[in-house]
């Protein structure tokens, strides 16, 4: 049995991270006293869902729940330093503080530590997320009890909802470049100037011409999507801005 924490402190551990070549010790302190943070919690680094869902939308959302109040958001798993930071990297999630609980000493004492023998993973994390202010769980979405991996609580649109129902979520934009584009550079430079995060697609490394040619129809650089609908390149991109 999992258990729900709210109203209690969450349980003092010491995490030990990597950063460059040296090690730093990090407490339960230094994540959460004196600030409001998100939290998520989930089985393992590299897995599918924890890698296609969980860990990118709060990523995505980050400038949204600062917004909101909140201070940072914190990815907790049962992994070393190593394992948590190139998950990082593979992600580009650096808008969320990774935890490495390598030994899941955090993990136990918050009532979460679940066998996952059947899968060869030994202890691991059930999946949950929660929001602590100054170290006192607010609130936890702890998914189900059931068999397999459920995903259906523990999300940063729910967390994002609980806090603030009435948030405006962030426009979705992808852009389609090429290594040395200088009009790719400048419609990059456009959409940091309007606060928009974006995902970047590079030719011949997450697509085709031919695939973009399918896509858009056309085979110049960049091409531009804010929230689905066709933007275009840079010169389409700034008078879309200029008409808002």
């Amino acid at each position: 049995m999992v258990q729900n924490r709210e109203g209690q402190k969450v349980p003092d551990a010491t995490f030990k991270i990597r950063e460059g070549d040296q090690w730093k010790d990090v407490t339960t302190d230094d994540l959460f006293a004196g600030k409001t943070i998100v939290a998520l919690a989930l089985p393992g680094a590299f897995t599918p869902t924890c890698s296609s869902s969980h860990l990118p939308r709060y990523n995505e959302l980050l400038p949204v729940f600062k917004e909101n109040g909140v201070d940072d958001i914190l990815c907790i798993s049962v992994n070393d330093t190593f394992v948590m930071n190139e998950w990082q990297k593979d992600q580009k999630a650096d808008n969320v503080t990774m935890v490495p609980d390598g030994n899941g000493e955090f993990t136990e004492k918050m009532g979460m530590l679940v066998e996952k023998d059947n899968l060869g993973f030994g202890k691991r994390s059930w999946r949950y997320s929660m929001l602590v202010k100054d170290k006192t769980i607010e609130k936890m979405f702890i998914e189900p009890e059931v068999e397999g991996d459920p995903y259906e609580v523990s999300d940063a649109d729910t967390m994002l909802k609980y806090i603030n129902p009435e948030a405006v979520e962030p426009e979705t934009v992808t852009i389609f470049t090429r290594e040395g584009c200088g009009f790719c550079a400048r419609a990059k430079k456009l959409l940091k100037e309007k606060g928009l995060d974006y995902q970047e697609l590079v030719l011949d490394r997450d697509y085709t011409r031919k695939g973009l040619r399918g896509l858009t129809g056309k085979e110049s650089f960049p091409q531009v999507f804010i929230d689905g609908k066709h933007i275009g390149g840079a010169e389409e991109l700034e008078a879309y801005f200029k008409n808002q």
